[in-house]
């Protein structure tokens, strides 16, 4: 019962981490900078520059938007590419990791043997582990940029210093949910698998005898041990009928020497009369 606890709550903590970052991937405000809105005449013109992972865009005061879309591939810098491949990555590891986590929980009862859902979870766990990991070092890529533009001293005074947008935090505490519910799945089954298989050996039967001395084998000692066993229940009562034979025969023969002692008493009184 413990154990699908556990791997229930795993599952809810793996699941509202991907949601959290697949929400990041189509969020805006991954980065943010503003100009104006200081006083004097900047008061009412203020601007507001803001990226994503797809497109750069600029809105004024007034809520009109302009927009640059990143190139599919090769326009984009590189920082954006890898940022895009190590959130993908961690997207399609994570949705195998959700089909084998279904698979190989405890309350789907989907598969062959315990042992066999527990590997598979396990496997699960995996997927879902390095695609948090991925995800993680995504979002630390990008927050990277931006803290190199920003305490950079040789940088251009004059150019656009940005700062960390809500999606990156909320991607980072996404990521730290998935490998939290990995680390979940993990615990619950790695002692079953870790657990070596007991195999059964099956050998012939064979009756061993530890010979007495050294010039006995193995064939004398195994049949000269069971010879007095065989033997004994006949032997002891042959020796008490032998002990008890010639104890009845000596009683007798002392029973008529009495007797021929008594008879001659008898007849030396008789002839004396």
């Amino acid at each position: 019962m413990r154990k699908r606890l556990i791997q229930i709550f795993g599952f809810l903590l793996v699941t509202l981490g991907w949601f959290f970052v697949s929400c990041t991937m189509a969020m805006n405000n991954w980065r943010i900078s503003q100009i104006g809105g200081l006083g004097g005449q900047y008061v009412i013109k203020v601007g507001w520059y803001w990226s994503n992972l797809w497109k750069d865009c600029f809105v004024d005061s007034t809520d009109v938007t302009n927009c640059r879309n990143y190139g599919v591939l090769w326009p984009a810098s590189s920082y954006i590419q890898g940022v895009r491949g190590l959130l993908l990555t961690g997207l399609a590891l994570g949705f195998c990791g959700t089909i084998l986590a279904f698979v190989g929980m405890e309350c789907t009862n989907i598969g062959s043997s315990p042992k066999t859902n527990d590997r598979i979870l396990f496997i699960a766990a995996v997927f879902h582990f390095v695609g948090g990991v991925s995800d993680t070092a995504g979002y630390c890529l990008y927050i990277n940029q931006i803290v190199i533009t920003a305490f950079n001293t040789n940088f251009d005074p004059y150019a656009l210093q940005y700062v960390i947008g809500a999606p990156l935090f909320l991607g980072l505490v996404g990521s730290f949910f998935i490998v939290l519910g990995s680390v979940l799945y993990a615990v619950t089954v790695f002692r079953s698998i870790s657990r070596k298989s007991g195999r059964v050996h099956i050998y012939e039967s064979r009756t061993y005898a530890t010979p007495r001395s050294r010039g006995r084998t193995l064939y004398s000692g195994y049949y000269m041990q069971s010879r007095p066993s065989q033997f004994s229940q006949y032997s002891r009562p042959y020796r008490n009928s032998t002990y008890s034979g010639k104890s009845r025969s000596s009683k007798i023969s002392q029973f008529s020497s009495v007797s021929r002692i008594e008879d001659k008493k008898m007849l030396d009184r008789d002839t004396f009369v």
